[in-house]
C-alpha cells in the first residue's frame, strides 16, 4: 500500500550565529535618509500594494511603505529593476538594516516559515533520537506538498528528519517532527509563541510546514529574525549549510550465493539542497560565501528566500519575498544582487532600522534610561536600537561561513566552523557560537507546488 507521502508526491520547488545590534545613536545616526518608490509588485495572488502603515518594530522608517535606504553621496545605488514585493538587507553582526522595501508587509511565507519551525522544535530532540514513523504522522499534509520521501513503519533519526526539512523542504519530515512534539496543533501554538518571543509581530502560523493556508503570513523582517535566531544553533547551521546528503530508504534483502544466507541492508538515496544560491542551478552559480538559509515556493507566496553570506569579514542577511515570475530563479538573482549591494554599501551606508532581540534578552526596564529620540528613525527606532545594544552576551556572536559541497550521512559535512569573539556590552570579549539541476519554470501562471 502506498504511504501517505507517496500518494502526494510532486516536483519540489520550494524553497553563523546571529547578531548583536549596537546602540541607538551609533546605529541610526546619519543624514539624508530618503524613501524610494517601491518596485513593481510580483505577478502572484494577494494584495498588489502594501498597507499605508506598516509595523515600526525596529525603527519608525520601517513603517513607511516603499524602499528605505541611505542616499548620501558615496553610498552605491540599489540594484535596478528589483521586482520583489518585500525585501531586507541587514548586517548579521550588528543587526543594522542597510536597506529595506516593505519589510513589515504581511505576506504568505511558503517554506521559509520552516526556519521558525526549526527555531521552535530543533532544540527539543537530540539528533541521535530515533522515530519509527506511524501512519498518523504523515496525515494532514496538503496536496502537492514537497516531500523528502519518508515512509510509514520505517525508522529515522532526528538528524535524518532535519536534513529532510532543510534540503528538500520536506513537509513529511515536518509532520513527523511535529508528531514527536505533541502534534500539529501544539506545534503551531509553540511556533506562534516563539514568534512572539522573537518580536516577530507580523507572523501568524496556521500550519508548521509553510503550506498555503488562509491567514498564514509573515514578513521579510520576521523571516530575517527567524534566520538570525536559528543561526545561533550549531545544528541549525549544519543543516542549512549542507548541500547534499544520503537519505535512508527502504530495507532490501539479498541472498549470498555461496552460503545461502539472506541478509538485509537499508538502501539510501541522494538529496540535494534546493537553495540555488547554495547548490547552484544549470543557469545559476553558487553565491560566493553563501551558507544557507532557507527557500520556499507556493501558489500564494510565489518564491521566498532568506540567505546569509560572508565576504571580507562582514556577514549579511538577506530576505526576498515574492518577486515577479518572469525569469527562472529570480528570487535568487535578486537576493544575490542585494547581497552584492550590501557588501559594497555596508562600510558607508547609514542604517534605516535594526533587528530587534528576543524579548527574553531585553534588559530589565530599570537597567537603562529611556533614550532621547535623536535618531533619524524616530523614537521607535531609537528605542529598538538602545534595547538591542544592551542585550545579553548571548547576542554578541559572530558567524563563519564555509564553502564547498557538504555531503552527510555517507560522508563528511562541510559546516560553519570558525569561531570569532565579539566584545561583550561590558567591553570584554566573549566567545562567539560556532557556528542539480531543476526544471525550468515553464509558465508564470501555473499552480506552484505548495510547500
Amino acid at each position: 500500500m502506498p504511504t501517505t507521502a507517496a500518494r502526494h508526491r510532486a516536483p519540489h520547488r520550494s524553497a553563523l550565529a546571529v547578531c548583536a545590534v549596537s546602540a541607538a545613536a551609533a546605529l541610526l545616526s546619519g543624514t539624508a535618509l530618503t524613501g524610494v518608490a517601491s518596485a513593481a509588485p510580483a505577478d502572484t495572488k494577494g494584495p498588489r500594494r502594501p498597507p499605508e502603515h506598516l509595523s515600526t518594530v525596529g525603527g519608525d522608517r520601517l513603517g513607511v511603505p516603499g524602499t528605505q535606504v541611505d542616499r548620501t553621496p558615496g553610498v552605491p545605488a540599489l540594484p535596478a529593476k528589483l521586482t520583489a514585493k518585500s525585501w531586507v538587507v541587514a548586517d548579521a553582526e550588528t543587526g543594522a538594516i542597510l536597506a529595506e522595501n516593505n519589510a513589515h508587509w504581511k505576506l504568505p511565507p511558503a517554506s521559509t516559515l520552516k526556519m521558525l519551525f526549526a527555531d521552535t522544535v530543533l532544540p527539543k530532540f537530540p539528533k541521535t533520537q530515533v522515530r519509527k514513523v506511524l501512519p498518523s504522522d504523515l496525515q494532514g499534509m496538503g496536496e502537492g506538498s514537497s516531500l523528502v520521501g519518508i515512509k510509514e513503519n520505517l525508522t529515522y533519526t532526528v538528524h535524518d528528519l532535519w536534513l529532510g526539512v532543510f534540503l528538500r523542504s520536506g513537509n513529511d519530515a515536518v509532520h513527523v517532527l511535529s508528531a514527536m512534539n505533541g502534534g500539529v496543533p501544539k506545534t503551531v501554538a509553540d511556533m506562534n509563541a516563539q514568534a512572539k518571543e522573537l518580536q516577530a509581530g507580523d507572523t501568524h502560523v496556521v500550519t508548521p510546514d509553510g503550506y498555503d493556508e488562509p491567514g498564514q503570513v509573515s514578513s521579510a523582517y520576521d523571516l530575517t529574525l527567524f534566520a538570525r535566531q536559528g543561526l545561533r544553533n550549531a545544528d541549525f547551521r549544519e543543516y542549512c549549510s549542507t548541500v547534499s546528503a544520503q537519505f535512508p530508504g527502504e530495507w532490501k534483502s539479498s541472498k549470498d550465493k555461496k552460503t545461502g544466507k539472506t541478509t538485509k541492508k537499508r538502501e539510501t538515496f541522494g538529496i540535494q539542497n534546493t537553495n540555488r544560491l547554495l547548490s547552484g542551478d544549470y543557469d545559476l552559480n553558487r553565491y560566493p560565501g553563501i551558507a544557507g538559509v532557507k527557500n520556499g515556493n507556493t501558489t500564494n507566496a510565489g518564491a521566498t528566500f532568506t540567505g546569509v553570506a560572508q565576504r571580507g569579514g562582514r556577514t549579511l542577511l538577506v530576505t526576498v519575498m515574492t518577486p515577479a515570475m518572469n525569469e527562472h530563479d529570480l528570487v535568487y538573482r535578486e537576493a544575490a544582487k542585494l547581497l552584492d549591494w550590501g557588501f559594497k554599501a555596508a562600510p558607508t551606508a547609514k542604517p534605516v532600522g535594526t533587528l530587534v532581540p528576543p524579548l527574553s534578552e531585553l534588559p530589565p526596564p530599570s537597567a537603562s534610561p529611556k533614550p532621547k529620540s535623536t535618531a533619524p528613525g524616530g523614537p521607535a527606532a531609537a528605542s529598538a536600537a538602545a534595547t538591542t545594544g544592551s542585550s545579553t552576551d548571548g547576542l554578541w556572536t559572530a558567524l563563519g561561513v564555509a564553502g564547498g559541497t557538504a555531503v552527510v550521512l555517507a560522508a563528511a559535512v562541510i559546516v560553519i566552523r570558525r569561531r570569532r569573539p565579539l566584545p561583550s556590552p561590558g567591553g570584554s570579549p566573549v566567545p562567539g557560537l560556532s557556528q542539480g539541476r531543476s526544471r525550468r519554470q515553464r509558465s508564470r501562471r501555473r499552480r506552484l507546488p505548495k510547500d
